[in-house]
């Protein structure tokens, strides 16, 4: 009989203990929804959570360049119901590839994009109507060529969406979006793919209405492709589309002659091209830099009213960090991109300024708004007394 009684009671013991655990576990939910968000749908990062997946801004940052507010604030009432387009333009080896499927897989929309598997885009329509609100690689498709430019996509799009959606409308808000990356890093990054046999030979370079000719843009190898290229070789060819490619696909190349070397003079056409590209970066909707994910994932959140679904990732580990330079190699790439350096040096103080502006204004906005809140251990008795 006393045995009876002491399995008895350790069973209910036992009982006492795993039912106070799942209490503890469902009231852990209720206080700290972001942490672990069993609840959430693919366990999504509230905002109650932000303040752990998002950088603290650099107190000690040092600001290199003046920028007045409006360059700063960066806050787009984004009607995805109306007229709103957002345009990606995507430069090669910035990790556009990734960023443009967190756009069509992973923002927390009302009706999300349709991505079926096995198909190279997805169809991203607006909640109320079949017309797109995402002018993109994964969405469109290359509509306006293979990485379209600046120039080309301003040019084109408009048009490339009247004629998909049968209707002339001159009506359309466009948001132009891009991705930054540190120049040597890309600059590796493209010769390690041309290396394994990519070329681009399909995209248009189309401006002020024509492709460039042979020879205002000779090829940098005979045959099919450059496949096993050295990186001395890569370096050498004066032609190379890699060299400086973020300022030449950012800027309004119908300033210069397109690409007729012969229009204007090399060093005035060096600075046309980077202050273009500098205004044009400046007056986009939003840019992010690929060596700050989680940093980018919050100006575009916070810019948009967008959310989304999982927490981008900071990859280090890329094909570029891997290859041993010495500080000559190194030297010759900067030199070869001096106007990327350049309008890298800008864009990183303009991002790291908006990132904190961002942080600034969101934190004044909650501290406004932590007087209607309850305070924790509030919080805590109304769940105790609800259980």
């Amino acid at each position: 009989v006393n045995d009876e009684n002491m399995v008895e009671r350790s069973s209910k013991f036992l009982l006492i203990v795993v039912g106070s655990v799942c209490f503890m576990l469902i009231l852990y939910q209720y206080v700290a929804p972001g942490v672990i968000n069993f609840g959430s749908p693919h366990g999504y990062f509230t905002e109650e959570d932000e303040g752990d997946i998002f950088p603290t801004p650099d107190p000690h940052y040092v600001k290199k360049y003046y920028f007045p507010v409006r360059d700063l604030e960066r806050t787009i009432d984004f009607q995805i119901k109306g007229e709103d387009v957002i345009v990606f333009l995507h430069i090669q080896k910035t990790g556009g590839t990734t960023f443009g499927r967190h756009l069509v897989q992973n923002v927390r929309l009302e009706v999300p994009c349709d991505c079926r598997p096995g198909q190279k885009k997805c169809t991203c329509y607006r909640p109320n109507r079949k017309e797109t609100w995402l002018f993109s690689r994964f969405s469109t498709g290359w509509s306006c060529g293979l990485h379209a430019d600046w120039t080309e996509l301003t040019n084109c799009v408009p048009g490339v969406l009247n004629k998909k959606e049968n209707k002339q409308k001159n009506l359309r808000k466009f948001y132009y979006i891009t991705l930054l990356r540190d120049p040597v890093s890309r600059y590796l990054s493209e010769w390690r793919h041309v290396q394994r046999g990519a070329t681009w030979k399909t995209s248009l370079h189309m401006c002020d209405g024509r492709t460039p000719t042979p020879e205002e843009l000779p090829s940098c190898y005979e045959g099919s492709d450059w496949s096993g290229c050295t990186l001395q070789q890569f370096m050498d060819c004066p032609y190379n589309l890699a060299n400086n490619r973020q300022v030449r696909m950012l800027a309004d190349l119908s300033l210069v002659g397109c690409y007729n070397m012969s229009t204007v003079p090399e060093k005035k056409r060096a600075q046309l091209l980077l202050e273009s590209a500098k205004k044009n970066l400046r007056d986009m909707a939003f840019f992010g830099l690929t060596e700050y994910q989680r940093k980018t994932q919050f100006l575009f959140e916070r810019t948009f009213r967008l959310r989304f679904i999982r927490p981008f990732m900071q990859y280090n580990s890329t094909r570029a960090a891997g290859v041993d330079l010495d500080n000559a190699t190194v030297q010759r790439i900067e030199e070869l991109n001096e106007l990327d350096m350049e309008l890298y040096d800008y864009a990183r103080d303009l991002f790291q300024q908006r990132y904190q502006y961002t942080r600034h204004s969101v934190s004044t906005l909650e501290d406004g708004e932590a007087g209607s809140r309850l305070p924790t251990e509030d919080y805590m008795n109304q769940i105790i007394n609800r259980w």
